[in-house]
């Protein structure tokens, strides 16, 4: 390589570390964010009526887009979207690859060891779902032995079922990256029945010519929230000042209502 190549190729260099640098101490020097006026959100957007994509196929639509956007509001900052791989997500939020993340996660304390939460926005449960012809005579995920179980991988789902392979029920799991892959699969009679948050099954029974039925539905134990980087105290402060504003003037059971029909994020704050 010639010496003027050189040059040129370590100056790029570290102009580019300079821009890393710059995007990764916004938030030390005074910045909320990552990027001034921004809101970065990482988001697996493939779980409806949560987080999926409009009839264009391009853009984002569901609660939690909704929700968000209403936090970028009363933040005074744009909020960007970033699609992600649910396997991948909590890296990403680790990393600086955006600001938090809002797509459905629980609280969980090993989460909790590793990454900031907000305060809760929305309950969820367990549910288990069966087509409405079903030959399955299930009632409860207990009852699943011999069967095949779709549910989404390294969900509270994924974490249910394998607590229940633990005990001893003998079932034969099927995992996919994306919620809808195991309607799609029940849909087609590839597997037997599918266990998933509640939140997401009520969306899928509410058309009349449904082909799906909740059979059972465990208690509200566990909440959704927003998942920031461990140490990001400024950030979070500000999403659940915001977050109380929102369920302080009704923005959030009005979005409830928009997407459930329903008040499903009261419970969430007793």
């Amino acid at each position: 390589m010639k010496l003027k190549s050189v040059i040129f190729s370590m100056l790029a260099v570290f102009v580019l570390i300079g821009v890393s640098c710059k995007k990764a101490n916004s938030r030390q020097a005074g910045g909320l964010t990552m990027e001034p006026g921004v809101l970065s959100v990482g988001m697996e957007i493939g779980y409806p009526p949560m987080e999926y994509l409009d009839s264009d196929g391009k853009t984002p639509i569901g609660f939690d887009v909704t929700m968000a956007k209403a936090l970028g509001e009363k933040l005074g900052l744009q909020v960007k979207f970033i699609d992600t791989a649910w396997d991948g997500i909590f890296a990403g939020v680790s990393t600086d690859k955006y600001d938090c993340i809002i797509s459905s996660v629980t609280i969980t304390p090993e989460r909790t060891v590793a990454h900031n939460f907000t305060k809760p926005y929305i309950g969820n449960a367990q549910s288990l779902v069966l087509l409405k012809d079903s030959a399955v005579k299930a009632r409860r995920p207990e009852e699943l032995t011999g069967l095949g179980v779709a549910y989404q991988a390294e969900t509270t789902s994924d974490i249910y079922m394998a607590k229940l392979a633990e005990q001893g029920l003998k079932f034969t799991p099927y995992e996919y990256d994306k919620v809808i892959n195991c309607f799609d699969e029940l849909r087609l009679g590839r597997v037997d029945a599918i266990v998933c948050d509640s939140l997401v099954a009520v969306d899928y029974i509410a058309p009349e010519d449904t082909p799906f039925e909740i059979v059972w539905q465990g208690t509200a134990d566990e909440v959704f929230a927003v998942c920031l980087k461990k140490g990001n105290d400024a950030l979070t402060e500000a999403l659940d000042k915001a977050l109380d504003e929102l369920f302080a003037d009704g923005t959030m059971r009005r979005i409830s209502q928009e997407t459930f029909k329903m008040d499903m994020v009261s419970p969430a704050r007793p």
